[in-house]
């Protein structure tokens, strides 16, 4: 029976575990600097302890890199792209252009819809640069 490889998910995994490993990396630094501080100060460390801590530790390390991981394919909720679909409150009218507090937030915005009033509830439903386009809530 032949399966089928999805090239798009192994890409992905194969992209999620060089992340991990690049993320390993300053791990692995950190590491090697408390040896050479060790080493510089005439510590003796036994190996068998230097060999059971980096294993506990490497082990540690990569089963928090690896829970790490769903957070790549998480959908931006910050910045511009985040405000889509948000709520917000007119604070100077949309003729067409105004004002909106969104999130404690003042920012420009443009109605698509007719003119909306002072106090109205609108929601947003994209942008263009830094003004916010808007239509009335529930609309």
């Amino acid at each position: 029976m032949n399966k089928k490889i999805d090239s798009k998910l192994m890409l992905r995994t194969i992209k999620d575990g060089a992340k991990v490993l690049i993320l390993l990396l300053d791990e692995a630094a950190v590491i090697v600097v408390i040896l050479l501080i060790l080493n510089y100060l005439e510590i003796q460390v036994p190996l068998p302890v230097m060999i059971g801590g980096g294993i506990i530790v490497g082990i540690l390390v990569i089963m928090i890199h690896i829970a790490v991981i769903p957070s790549f394919h998480r959908k931006q909720i910050t910045g511009r792209e985040g405000m889509v679909g948000a709520r917000g409150r007119v604070v100077e009218p949309l003729t067409p252009s105004g004002t909106i507090i969104v999130k404690g937030e003042y920012w420009n915005a443009e109605s698509l819809d007719d003119n909306i009033e002072f106090d109205e509830n609108v929601e947003i439903i994209g942008n263009e640069g830094l003004t916010l386009k808007v239509k009335r809530e529930g609309h």
